[in-house]
């Protein structure tokens, strides 16, 4: 990954929308969502919506495929993956001794069953 393309990803991410948006298709992979479910789920209109993906989108965080009319938005977890290991990469300058918390929550469930 290069600086720019970390950049956009976390600009896209830096608005409290496109923010709770991407976590809530986060949450709902890998199936998605409709676009129409995720604007009545984050309470969000459709074309208020429709801009927030698209960039997005240009960020390459999410991915859509058309069914019908119907519009599908999943999360790019690749993209996410990405940008973790570039912001990590020099991590505890190469000790990773230092780094152990770090990657010990990263690799850790997100959650238990009794809250997923």
């Amino acid at each position: 990954m290069e600086n720019i393309d970390a950049i956009s990803a976390l600009a896209a991410l830096a608005q409290e929308t496109r923010l709770a948006a991407f976590r809530l298709l986060v949450r709902h992979e890998p199936a998605g969502l409709a676009a129409g479910e995720l604007a009545r789920l984050l309470d969000v209109p459709q074309n208020t919506l429709s801009t927030h993906l698209g960039l997005l989108a240009r960020a390459d965080l999410v991915t859509s495929s058309r069914d019908g009319r119907i519009i599908r938005y999943r999360a790019r977890l690749d993209s996410v993956q990405a940008l973790v290991l570039f912001l990590l990469t020099d991590c505890c300058q190469g000790e990773a001794a230092l780094c152990g918390s770090i990657l010990t929550a990263l690799s850790a469930p997100a959650c238990f069953p009794k809250s997923c």
